[in-house]
């Protein structure tokens, strides 16, 4: 019933969205349309907040970028000498699992990594890879007595 009324009757007028409102002059329909922009603005606005990202440079020196690549060279190093077969053949004769192994190397931190590719190769060629093992057993060994890791069953953790 409401709906069959016309602006032109003089005595309502529909504005949508907001309901029937009595006599609206055309100053009041223009400040009626400037809310609805000024809201439908706000609401754009405010979800749209949520998508904006934060980016920051900073400039790379030669000395990151040379620690980087050393520590890659290194990692490298020790997967090389870690999938040597005699190497693998005398972790499992220590008990240790190849996978656990790795994932422990994996985890080395860069000093860590660099101290044992030092080892490595200061190691006489084709020599004395025993040295190497225990350097290796002894590095697993002190980071599963720490809690870091659980390589093997016969330790129990500090924490």
């Amino acid at each position: 019933m409401a709906e069959q009324l016309h602006a032109d009757d003089g005595d309502w007028a529909r504005s949508p969205g907001l309901g029937f409102t009595f006599n609206m002059t055309e100053e009041e329909k223009m400040i009626q349309k400037m809310k609805r922009l000024f809201i439908y603005v706000l609401l754009m606005a405010f979800g749209s907040v949520g998508f904006t990202q934060t980016v920051q440079a900073a400039i790379i020196g030669t000395e990151q970028i040379h620690a980087s690549a050393a520590a890659q060279q290194n990692q490298a190093k020790i997967t090389a000498a870690f999938n040597r077969p005699e190497v693998l053949a005398q972790l499992e004769q220590m008990g240790v699992n190849k996978a656990d192994a790795q994932a422990r190397v994996a985890a080395l931190t860069d000093e860590e990594a660099a101290t044992l590719a030092h080892q490595i190769d200061s190691l006489p060629a084709g020599g004395d890879i025993v040295g190497a093992l225990l350097v290796i057993f002894f590095v697993l060994l002190v980071t599963d007595i720490l809690g870091l890791t659980k390589v093997f069953p016969f330790t129990r953790s500090h924490r």
